[in-house]
């Protein structure tokens, strides 16, 4: 198989699914907070690695005994491919693995804006569905501080509109912690009021854990920026619980998080906070400062 980085993909995909790259990298590959794919320079699986790829996954199925109905596609947001690309990619999936139902992988907000609502519906038709997109913030002056690669909630709201307008589901990645100290009730109260606007299947909540190589990383060593303590980074998840009031289920089950916290929004709302609320009275903080520090090292 073609991987030109470690395999990435959320928690809840691990057991489901097979691994295709057709992307290397990142197309933006310029946030502040991230590390993952500085390695890897943004590039386009040519058609014959994705076939001889293919081929490999369709031994591993036949010979192996392998189960699988999924393929996330690999690279920091292949979804950035155009239309037509996609669509050639469905055809040779289904040519090597005729009994795959459905197609995802990460994605950025921009990747939305060369595909028009009747494309994104075709893609969902043909089997593209449940996309892992890096909203990370509501927060315009973050999107800007974090080098997004654009700056605007109207333009989330356009693009991420489409996809509720297709029938698309896609799941929304929160960064909590992203404002750094003293940001995050602004940070929770500015990202529900996006969210509120679009109809993710999943909020899917990571906290900021600042690694090494990154602007954001060496701004703390500056002192440009202050980490939000782990007090903070709690009632940061418990306001944005509170605030989100679209029908969604909410997903905190991270390495980065210390406690799981999920549950069905609205109807587990109150179950969430309050939850959260006995970690707040009964947590050890500087047991979970050093658990942070730990994540830094993995």
């Amino acid at each position: 198989m073609h991987f030109a980085s470690e395999i990435y993909r959320p928690p809840y995909e691990a057991d489901i699914d097979e691994f295709l790259q057709v992307t290397s990298g990142c197309s933006h590959n310029a946030c502040a907070f991230c590390p993952l794919y500085r390695s890897a320079k943004f590039r386009v699986s040519p058609r014959e690695e994705i076939v001889e790829d293919l081929k490999e996954l369709q031994d591993y199925k036949l010979h192996y005994g392998a189960q699988f109905s999924r393929i996330f596609l690999q690279g920091a947001d292949a979804f950035v491919l155009s239309y037509e690309k996609l669509m050639e990619i469905r055809e040779l999936i289904r040519e090597y693995l005729p009994d795959i139902e459905n197609i995802g992988g990460y994605a950025r907000v921009d990747n939305v804006k060369n595909k028009t609502v009747e494309q994104l519906r075709s893609l969902k038709e043909a089997g593209f569905q449940d996309f892992f997109f890096g909203i990370e913030t509501g927060d315009e002056s973050l999107l800007k501080r974090m080098n997004k690669g654009y700056d605007s909630n109207e333009f989330v709201v356009e693009q991420m509109s489409k996809l509720d307008e297709a029938g698309m589901t896609w799941t929304a990645a929160f960064l909590g912690g992203l404002g750094g100290h003293g940001y995050g009730f602004k940070h929770a109260d500015e990202t529900a009021k996006l969210l509120n606007r679009l109809h993710p299947m999943i909020i899917f909540s990571t906290e900021l854990t600042l690694m090494p190589h990154t602007k954001l990383y060496e701004d703390v060593k500056t002192g440009a920026y202050v980490e939000a303590d782990e007090k903070e980074r709690l009632l940061e998840i418990q306001e944005l619980i509170r605030k989100i009031e679209i029908k969604t289920f909410f997903w905190g089950a991270h390495t980065t998080i210390p406690i799981p916290i999920l549950g069905k929004l609205p109807d587990e709302k109150e179950k969430l906070v309050n939850q959260i609320e006995r970690v707040l009275e009964t947590a050890d903080f500087e047991a979970l400062k050093r658990h942070r520090a730990n994540i830094r090292q993995l």
